[in-house]
């Protein structure tokens, strides 16, 4: 009895502790409040509570699916991660919105800095060392650092998000990014986890998909995407996920934020399209999650769907999340790519591309060296 009474109080004491760390650790953030229920329940993305894809997709794997990825894990990936800290490129923050013609600065994975139009964008700006509420668990950052400090960072026009997924926005950089930033443009209930730490409701803006806003002169649509939502253990779906266009004077960027390959990629390129850039996801896959993280090979035809002009592939070279070698994704990218007859950018992270407007692109006018070899 003595030994049972034992066990009952641990389990209720650790059952007690993870509800406290749920409730009260900031990073997790704060499920949509109240107020904004209303906003998100007319969204027809929106039921029984959750977000939902425009097409069915699957997040549960039975038996068959994961029978193949145990077969993998125990076999083991060559490669997973680099052997060394990837080369960095040179990046002064003072060159910032300095330039004459719009670019992209990538940082790895997902994150990228859009100069447009005089205006200085951040797109899912992930700068943490690992992908996780506790920056001591994780894969950790290939490159191990930045090629610049945030605290050196200039005020930044906007920062545009994507999904509330770790890899994508992250606690420890939304609290020193914070009050650099005039407004957070955000997809439905994403506010409510930057409102929690410090961002205050007026800087923030939230989007349902094919919703458009006026970014100082720059149009912003929020479009949509294939993918899921979440946290923690009793928030997935609650905000929604999506993609962005964004139509300045100097030029017209699509970026795929996380997606399983669908129809959704014509319909944006048929309303808006044709785009002169892409940031498209290339990374992080496995065939039994195909129906939220695109293969390689669709990310090209994505690209295509959308009507893109060059092609920068993201969501890689930072974190191992899936279990492919950490080159796949850009060699099979580019490999394709090849095949069809797109162009591809392919910098260094940390190295500023030149976005070029206009139907006949030189190959030679952007990066296309195979750094990672």
């Amino acid at each position: 009895m003595t030994i049972l009474l034992l066990f009952v109080t641990v389990v209720a004491a650790l059952a007690t502790a993870t509800a406290a760390v749920l409730r009260y650790y900031p990073a997790f953030g704060r499920k949509p409040a109240k107020e904004h229920l209303s906003r998100n329940k007319m969204s027809v993305n929106y039921g029984e509570g959750i977000f939902v894809n425009q097409i069915p997709t699957s997040l549960s794997m039975n038996a068959q699916d994961l029978a193949p990825l145990l077969k993998q894990y125990m076999r083991g990936i060559r490669q997973r991660k680099p052997r060394q800290p990837l080369p960095m490129a040179d990046f002064d923050v003072k060159k910032i919105r300095s330039r004459n013609q719009p670019a992209v600065t990538w940082f790895g994975h997902s994150a990228a800095l859009l100069e447009l139009d005089g205006q200085a964008l951040l797109l899912d700006p992930m700068f943490g060392l690992a992908p996780s509420p506790f920056p001591f668990i994780g894969s950790k950052r290939y490159s191990r650092s930045l090629p610049f400090r945030i605290e050196h960072l200039p005020r930044i026009d906007a920062v545009i998000l994507s999904h509330d997924h770790y890899d994508h926005l992250d606690y420890g950089s939304i609290k020193k990014l914070k009050d650099k930033v005039q407004q957070f443009i955000v997809p439905l209930g994403v506010g409510s986890h930057l409102e929690r730490w410090g961002v205050e409701p007026n800087r923030i803006k939230q989007l349902d998909w094919w919703d458009e806003y006026d970014c100082q002169g720059i149009k912003l649509v929020c479009t949509p995407a294939r993918h899921f939502s979440g946290r923690s253990l009793h928030d997935r779906n609650t905000t929604l996920w999506c993609s962005w266009v964004v139509k300045g004077k100097q030029a017209s960027v699509y970026f795929s934020g996380d997606s399983g390959y669908g129809p959704h990629f014509a319909e944006i390129g048929q309303r808006f399209g044709p785009f002169d850039f892409t940031l498209m996801e290339c990374g992080q896959y496995n065939e039994s999650w195909a129906a939220i993280h695109m293969m390689p090979e669709q990310t090209v035809q994505a690209h295509l769907d959308v009507r893109g002009g060059v092609m920068l592939p993201i969501h890689w070279a930072a974190f191992t999340l899936a279990m492919h070698a950490w080159t796949d994704p850009i060699e099979r990218v580019t490999r394709r790519a090849k095949e069809q007859g797109v162009k591809v950018a392919t910098p260094r992270i940390g190295q500023t591309v030149p976005i070029i407007v206009g139907s006949e692109v030189d190959d030679e006018a952007y990066p296309n060296a195979a750094w990672w070899r």
